[in-house]
């Protein structure tokens, strides 16, 4: 081979992980983010309060209901939603620097909101929906969670049904009745994903160069 062999690389894809409130996907994306170096994930701005525990600018970008309509009217946010009387948006810039660097990101949201990156990053986004292995697990992480008062829990379970109804439009569904397991098979899309060949950049001219290493005519 004379000619100087092309440089193979990749886009990066976003991967959204959605479920009802309790049935583990923060739990599967803390995991992920622990075992995947190339994953990052994701921060939103919210106007809900900040939790304890919570640190600015890695759990949320916590802002005011103000901000929050700025960024709205001005297109700065690739999805947007209010669930349980709080608005949630991702900001785009930050994304699609991470996509065309060749990192994964990875979100947390909502059905509502994965349906407004449907229509934004087309073909970058991979879809799991989590579903809980009981409606009793479900409740047990909730209360066990201790986040929430309970008419907050009730009101979470009631919309958990409706929430669920909507794993049809997820390419994959995970059952969490083992974390470790669930966080493995996440692993596995996310591996396989990562090897589509539209994702692969340079691979025309890398075909091509072995074509023609090969005595091969030009494809």
């Amino acid at each position: 081979m004379t000619a100087v062999e092309p440089v193979l690389g990749r886009r990066g894809l976003a991967l959204v992980l959605s479920s009802p409130s309790g049935a583990g996907k923060t739990s599967i994306a803390r995991g992920l983010l622990a075992t995947e170096p190339e994953l990052e994930m994701s921060v939103s701005v919210t106007t809900r309060p900040m939790r304890p525990g919570e640190v600015e600018g890695k759990d949320y970008y916590f802002i005011d209901n103000t901000e929050f309509g700025r960024l709205v009217a001005t297109g700065a946010l690739l999805e947007h939603a209010t669930v349980f009387g709080n608005s949630y948006g991702t900001p785009q810039v930050p994304v699609d620097a991470a996509l065309a660097a060749g990192r994964d990101v990875l979100f947390d949201i909502d059905w509502q909101g994965t349906q407004a990156l449907k229509d934004k990053l087309r073909t970058d986004l991979v879809t799991v929906f989590v579903l809980p292995p009981s409606d009793d697990e479900l409740k047990r992480r909730l209360i066990q969670r201790a986040a929430d008062t309970p008419e907050v829990i009730a009101g979470r379970m009631e919309k958990a049904a409706a929430e669920m109804s909507h794993y049809r439009e997820y390419d994959y569904v995970v059952v969490n009745d083992d974390l470790g397991a669930s966080i493995a098979k996440v692993r596995a899309v996310l591996t396989a994903e990562r090897q589509r060949r539209e994702r692969i950049t340079g691979l025309v001219e890398f075909v091509r160069w072995l074509a023609g290493g090969v005595g091969g005519t030009e494809l």
